[in-house]
């Protein structure tokens, strides 16, 4: 029921509806479109994923959660017994399932196949998951939906333009790595190849507990409030 009405309000939403069409459909316009010397291969689908994974879920999570708060909706759901890992799983379910649909886009223009596929998909998964948490824990934190707003747009920023800048600034890019986005775009770029891998994944890891704990964090401070 709750999955349902998640999709019933993220299709009436068209602010949010066009984050998860923009980057695929950008992504697939400059592969196409922009052919340079030397450039990458696949560069542009690699660079607008990771900007995906860095907007789309974290901007649909924390609409929803604010506006719900912000109503006192999500009060009522969870005195009316409905648990917040419940909330959050059918939220989160929703906002994946579209990320799905742009994921399957951004393979299909890079021409990935079988296990190339699987690691392209299984990292921006990961990534997606994470936005989602982060865009839970700004919309629980803020009091309302306009300061959720106020505090999404450099989150985002941060979290999607970062991996870009990292590729022309040596600065940046060791500032980036703590962020889990970066290890993404390093994975799915080619760049997370054996050992490099497995740091990639344990800074995701270290990522997603660091977050959890956080989300933890505000999810008791909310439920404490009058």
């Amino acid at each position: 029921e709750i999955l349902r009405k998640q999709w019933k309000d993220t299709l009436k939403n068209k602010n949010v509806l066009i984050q998860f069409v923009m980057f695929p459909a950008l992504a697939v316009l400059m592969t196409f479109a922009v052919k340079m010397p030397g450039m990458p291969e696949n560069y542009f689908v690699y660079m607008f994923a990771s900007m995906y994974i860095g907007m789309a879920p974290l901007i649909a999570v924390t609409e929803v959660l604010s506006e719900e708060k912000e109503k006192h909706t999500l009060k009522a759901l969870l005195m009316a017994n409905v648990r917040m890992p419940q909330y959050l799983a059918a939220v989160g379910g929703s906002v994946l399932l579209a990320c799905l649909v742009g994921t399957a886009c951004f393979g299909l223009t890079a021409s990935l196949s079988g296990a190339e596929f699987l690691k392209f998909s299984a990292a921006m998964m990961a990534g997606i998951i994470l936005s989602v948490l982060t865009g839970a824990i700004i919309g629980i934190a803020c009091k309302s939906q306009m300061s959720a707003t106020s505090l999404t747009v450099p989150v985002m920023m941060v979290l999607s333009f970062l991996p870009m800048l990292s590729t022309f600034n040596h600065t940046i890019k060791k500032f980036a790595t703590v962020f889990y986005s970066q290890q993404v775009y390093m994975i799915i770029s080619g760049g997370g190849e054996g050992n490099a891998a497995v740091k990639a994944w344990g800074i995701i890891a270290v990522n997603l507990c660091v977050l959890a704990a956080v989300f933890l964090y505000v999810y008791r401070r909310y439920c404490t409030e009058e």
